[in-house]
C-alpha cells in the first residue's frame, strides 16, 4: 500500500510481519466464517449427491432419481427472492437478532427441520414427504446463502474480505465431507446385520432405512454449530439503504437495473456470453446427477464411495481450483476457461470406460481424481470469469445472477439422465454427457473472439 511513499515514510508505516498477517485467520471474525462455512456447505450434497445414492439403494428408479434433481433448480432461482433478504427486516427476530443474523437463524432453522423430515421419512413407501422436505432444504440453503453472503461482507472492511472468504470456503469444502463422506460412514456403520435367513432372501446388501434415518438426523445435529454461531455472533453495523419512493422504484433499483446495466455495457456479446454461462458446466452437473446412482448399481460400497469420492474427491477439487488459479493468471482466464471445457468434457469418457470396467477401487480413484481435478480447474477459471463480468456497483446482484442461471439449464437437463441411462445405459450417458461439452467449446472460443475485438477498440 506505500509503495510509492518516499523514503523518509518508511518509518512511520511499519510493515506489517508475516506473523501478524496469519494471525488474522485466528481472529474472532474469521473463526464465525469458518463454522458458518460450515453450516452453508452442509445441506448442499444432502439433498443432491447424498440423496441420489440413497434412494437408489432403496430401489427407487433412476428415472425418478432424475427428476427429484430438479430441487437442486431453489438454488438456481435464489436471485429472485434475494432482494428481500437483503432489504427486509423480519418482524420479531429482527429485533432481537438483528436483519442479517435473524435471516440466518431462520434459513437455519428451516433446515434442521427439512433434515429432520428427510431422516424420518421412508423412501420405499412413499416419495412424496422427502421430496417436499428435500425442497424445504433446498430453500432453506439457498436463503442462508443469501444472508451469509451480506453478514460476511458487512463484518469486515475491506482488508479482511480475502481471510473471510478463505475461512468461509475452508469451513464449506469441510461440510461437505461430511455431508457427503460421513453421512455414508454413519449410515453403513449404523446398519444392523440380519439374520442369516434374511441374508439370502434379501441380499447383503438391503436398504435399511433405520441406519438412514440415524445419518440424516446426525446431520441435522451438525446444523447447530451453524445456529450457535449466530446466536453468540454480533449483528455488523447496516449498510444504509438508498431509499425508495414507492414498490416500483424499489423493485426497479433491486431486480432490473443490475441485469440492465450489464446489457448496457456489453450489447450485442451479452447474448453470447449468457449463453456461455447457462451451458458451461453442463457436462458436469448432468454427469453428476446419476454418478451416485452409478456408484450403487456398480456395487461399490458406502465406505468405498465415501473414501474415493467424499474426501479424495474434494481433495482434489482443492488442488484443481489451486491450479486453476494460478494457470488463469499465467495465461488469461479464457485460455484456461477452454482447457477446463476440454478437461471437464474428456474426463466424463472415463466415466464410461469404468462402466465397462467393473467394480475395482483402483480404477475409480484414478477416475474421480481426474474428473475432480477437472472440475477445479474449470470452477476456478469460470469463477474468475464471471466476476470479471460485473459492475462494482451491483457486483453482489449480478453474481447471484449469473451464478444462478449458470444452474438451471444444466439442472433442467440433468433430471432426464434416468430416462437415458435407463434406455442406453450408463457408458452411452456418459459419453453423451461428454459431448455435451462441444457446444461449450465453441461458446468460448466466440467469447474470447469478442472479447479480445472488444478490447483492441479505441
Amino acid at each position: 500500500m506505500h509503495d510509492n511513499a518516499p523514503p523518509s515514510a518508511a518509518p512511520d508505516t511499519p510493515r506489517t510481519s508475516w506473523l501478524q498477517t496469519l494471525r488474522v485467520y485466528l481472529e474472532p471474525a474469521s473463526l464465525r466464517m469458518l463454522t458458518l462455512g460450515f453450516s452453508a456447505g452442509l445441506p448442499l450434497l444432502l439433498v443432491l449427491g447424498t440423496l441420489s445414492f440413497r434412494l437408489r439403494e432403496a430401489g427407487v428408479d433412476r428415472s425418478t432419481i432424475g427428476y427429484l434433481s430438479w430441487v437442486g433448480l431453489a438454488y438456481g432461482f435464489k436471485w429472485v427472492w434475494a432482494p428481500l433478504v437483503d432489504r427486509m427486516p423480519l418482524p420479531l427476530l429482527a429485533r432481537l437478532l438483528g436483519r442479517r443474523r435473524g435471516w440466518l437463524l431462520l434459513s437455519q432453522v428451516l433446515i434442521v427441520a427439512g433434515l429432520v423430515g428427510m431422516a424420518l421419512a421412508d423412501p420405499r413407501l412413499t416419495l412424496g414427504p422427502i421430496v417436499w422436505c428435500a425442497l424445504a432444504v433446498a430453500f432453506g440453503s439457498a436463503t442462508q446463502d443469501i444472508a451469509l453472503d451480506a453478514f460476511r461482507i458487512e463484518s469486515a472492511d475491506a482488508n479482511h474480505q480475502a481471510a473471510l472468504a478463505a475461512t468461509y470456503q475452508t469451513g464449506y469444502r469441510l461440510a461437505m465431507i461430511w455431508a457427503g463422506a460421513g453421512v455414508l460412514w454413519i449410515a453403513a456403520r449404523s446398519e444392523v446385520a440380519p439374520a442369516l435367513g434374511q441374508v439370502v432372501a434379501q441380499g447383503a446388501a438391503a436398504y435399511q432405512n433405520g441406519a438412514w434415518q440415524t445419518a440424516y438426523l446426525v446431520m441435522a445435529a451438525s446444523m447447530a454449530v451453524g445456529m450457535v454461531t449466530v446466536l453468540f455472533s454480533r449483528e455488523p453495523q447496516p449498510v444504509a439503504l438508498p431509499p425508495a419512493r414507492n414498490a416500483a422504484e424499489w423493485l426497479r433499483s433491486a431486480l432490473i437495473e443490475p441485469f440492465a446495466d450489464f446489457l448496457r455495457r456489453y450489447g450485442w456479446q451479452a447474448a453470447l456470453i449468457l449463453a456461455l454461462i447457462a451451458v458451461y458446466r453442463i457436462s458436469d452437473v448432468v454427469m453428476g446427477i446419476m454418478a451416485n446412482p452409478f456408484y450403487v448399481d456398480m456395487g461399490f460400497t458406502k465406505d468405498e464411495v465415501a473414501a474415493v469420492t467424499k474426501v479424495y474427491g474434494v481433495i482434489m477439487t482443492l488442488a484443481g481450483a489451486f491450479v486453476g488459479g494460478v494457470l488463469s493468471m499465467r495465461f488469461g482466464v479464457m485460455r484456461i476457461l477452454m482447457l477446463g471445457a476440454v478437461l471437464s468434457a474428456c474426463t466424463n469418457l472415463l466415466f464410461a470406460w469404468l462402466a465397462g470396467h467393473g467394480h475395482d477401487v483402483t480404477a475409480l480413484i484414478a477416475v474421480v481424481s481426474a474428473d475432480n481435478l477437472a472440475s477445479g480447474i474449470a470452477s476456478a477459471a469460470f469463477i474468475a470469469y464471471l466476476s470479471s463480468l460485473t459492475n462494482v456497483s451491483y457486483s453482489a446482484t449480478q453474481y447471484a445472477l449469473f451464478s444462478s442461471m449458470m444452474l438451471l439449464a444444466p439442472k433442467f437437463v440433468a433430471g432426464f439422465s434416468g430416462d437415458y441411462v435407463n434406455a442406453f445405459g450408463y457408458a452411452q450417458f456418459f459419453t453423451a454427457t461428454a459431448l455435451l461439452g462441444a457446444p461449450v467449446l465453441a461458446l468460448v472460443w466466440l467469447a474470447s473472439k469478442a472479447k479480445t475485438a472488444t478490447s483492441a477498440l479505441p
